[in-house]
């Protein structure tokens, strides 16, 4: 290979796991079960406006903050139930907790296609190889539970890190665990300034996986893309 690399290091979501429905959906399907009737469309609007002020004011979980994600996780839920118009405080903290256990499972996540091919592969070749993502504290879970563990070394979330993508510091980490100089290494991910711009401020390589027809987004060079993840071992052995 060209590019002489040593390790490879892999965001999870939407990368190589996607989730099997919408947040709305499946937390529409729980209230459900609690007797509880709510719209999954408003529910998930909702979800994206709490999640996205929740992450402005304790970013990374609350990590620094006193926060722990559990919690950070129970409240998204929570006000996301209360703004759609669920009130029984006993109810939501029911709701919230199975929710928050619920998707450590793979009755959650699917794996997405070629990933697991794709893994075996590079694991073959002889890449040392881990997780560079932007969760929290449960992703060594839900990795086990859907048979993807054992391809990676590390699973290095942003909680454990103390910093989320695209801080540079979190690919500093990465590169220790992996015993790799930077431009040994390769980011493969789906976001273009969280995985492919910050893994190339670090010094790595990457590829950013974007299937096709989808939206336009800044230039990159067509060998840095990825359509399926099955293309990266051309992309690497070129």
């Amino acid at each position: 290979a060209m590019l002489r690399l040593r390790l490879l290091t892999w965001d999870v979501k939407d990368t190589l796991l996607r989730l099997r429905q919408p947040v709305g959906h499946s937390y529409a399907a729980e209230a459900r079960a609690h007797g509880l009737q709510v719209q999954p469309e408003a529910l998930g609007r909702f979800f994206r406006e709490v999640y996205g002020a929740q992450s402005r004011r304790f970013p990374n979980y609350g990590h620094g903050q006193g926060l722990s994600s559990r919690q950070w996780w129970l409240d998204v839920v929570k006000q996301s139930f209360r703004l759609s118009g669920v009130q029984d405080e006993a109810a939501l903290t029911k709701l919230a907790e199975k929710l928050y256990r619920d998707y450590c499972s793979s009755h959650t996540w699917e794996v997405l296609p070629g990933a697991a091919e794709t893994l075996s592969r590079c694991r073959q070749l002889g890449f040392h190889m881990g997780v560079v993502s932007n969760f929290d504290s449960r992703l060594e879970v839900i990795l086990s539970q859907c048979s993807l563990r054992h391809h990676f070394e590390f699973v290095l979330t942003s909680e454990a890190a103390g910093f989320a993508k695209p801080d540079g510091r979190i690919f500093e980490q990465a590169l220790r665990l992996g015993g790799a100089r930077p431009e040994q290494a390769a980011h493969i991910g789906d976001d273009y300034s969280r995985d492919y711009r910050a893994a190339r401020a670090a010094g790595m390589h990457s590829f950013l996986l974007r299937a096709a027809g989808q939206g336009e987004g800044p230039e990159v060079p067509p060998e840095h893309v990825l359509p399926t993840l099955s293309h990266l071992l051309a992309r690497i052995e070129q």
